[in-house]
């Protein structure tokens, strides 16, 4: 069952909208991209620009909502991703790559707010329920996560321009969304729950072991996630001549496996500990990795970005829960800012880097790439409880 609090629903609610539109892109991007770009070593740059555009508004949204509250900041962001899946759908039809990077750019510049939903659910709730509602909020994607690709498969020919159709839709559920948050999201004011423990620098916060382990843990999770993911849709319908009715069923069905372990993941982190959890997500890590070195049929494909969407999952959530109690309420929205641009700073360059890499170094060189950071996980989330007197100290001195 979901915390009981109205904003937790609601913005679970608001992720299956609000996240739709990333794995739309996903699927289509490079697809689209390989069609549009000058050049092939380009097809990804679209998808890669959405993350961009995740990355360099991590801060301003964060610093932003700090000063106008959340309800307006997640307003904001959703007009902004309804006119860049309008601005996508123009550029589709007028076959013009700059404008649908920018498009993607638009899409990914929500996307930023969109991250910020599972901070606003931990605010909303007593600190014991936070992995809950983290957890709860991220179940939303599992539809939003089959709401893109299905647009992408069953609403790509009903206009005259193959794939303009979809994001015309996704822009107007994103301009939905908008009211819907202007009338059902209780604003969580930006001087709430403040206990008058002045703010620290931000150089004593990231010397804190579990800072850093939740930093490492929440790059690694969407680097590695990220740069698999991107390429999986070239070297699964390009390069292996997979159709795109499969193509589309391995990455739905990797975007469903990122969000329904959210069923238990925050139960698992109350019982056994973020760390530990977190160890489990990088093992699920491996074996994607493993499972897409050993084949390229569908049925390994298909493991392989199963067992990686639910790797994300638990590291995520375990990151966002242990990177929650490494600050104090007034350091929050300069600490989730610093937190999410270096991981999505992290993912841009990796999805940006797919495309190029899977052209000139191949596949499996491309997935060998992500094991030495899926260790670093195992090795921190293992060790950081002999450490965790540093996170219990804060916790007692707050």
């Amino acid at each position: 069952m979901p915390p009981r609090h109205r904003n937790v629903t609601v913005l679970a609610v608001g992720q299956v909208v609000g996240l739709a539109a990333a794995p739309l892109v996903i699927l289509v991007g490079g697809i689209v991209g390989g069609v549009l770009a000058p050049s092939p070593a380009l097809a990804t740059l679209p998808i890669a620009m959405m993350v961009v555009g995740t990355a360099v508004s991590s801060v301003p949204a964060a610093l932003l909502m700090a000063r106008i509250g959340r309800r307006a900041g997640f307003m904001l962001g959703a007009v902004m991703g309804s006119l860049g899946c309008m601005i996508a759908a123009r550029a589709i039809a007028d076959s013009n790559f700059a404008a649908f990077c920018a498009a993607t750019f638009l899409i990914g510049f929500n996307l930023a707010f969109v991250q910020q939903y599972r901070f606003a659910a931990m605010e909303s709730v007593p600190p014991g329920d936070a992995g809950r509602a983290v957890s709860w909020v991220l179940l939303g994607g599992v539809i939003g996560g089959l709401l893109g690709p299905e647009l992408g498969r069953q609403a790509r020919n009903l206009m005259s321009v193959e794939y303009v159709a979809p994001f015309l839709f996704l822009g107007v559920l994103h301009a939905a969304l908008g009211l819907f948050f202007a009338a059902g999201l209780r604003d969580i004011r930006p001087d709430a729950n403040i206990t008058g423990a002045a703010p620290r620098p931000l150089r004593v916060v990231i010397a804190q072991p579990a800072f850093r382990t939740a930093l490492v843990a929440g790059v690694v999770a969407y680097g590695v996630m990220s740069l698999i993911m991107t390429a999986t849709p070239i070297s699964m319908h390009v390069l292996d001549g997979h159709s795109v009715d499969a193509t589309a069923f391995v990455i739905e069905s990797h975007v469903v496996a990122m969000y329904v372990p959210s069923l238990l993941t925050g139960r698992l982190i109350t019982r056994y500990g973020a760390p530990r959890v977190m160890f489990a997500g990088a093992m699920a890590l491996g074996i994607a990795a493993a499972l897409v070195l050993t084949g390229q049929t569908l049925l390994f494909y298909l493991g392989g970005l199963v067992a990686l969407g639910s790797g994300w999952n638990l590291i995520w959530v375990s990151a966002t829960v242990l990177l929650g109690e490494t600050y104090r309420p007034a350091e929050r929205f300069r600490v989730q800012a610093l937190n999410d641009f270096v991981v999505f700073a992290v993912q841009a360059t990796a999805s940006l880097s797919a495309g190029a890499l899977l052209h000139t170094v191949g596949w499996r060189p491309l997935v060998s790439m992500a094991l030495p950071a899926i260790a670093l996980v195992l090795i921190l989330s293992a060790i950081l409880p002999r450490v965790a007197h540093s996170t219990t100290a804060l916790i007692a001195e707050r």
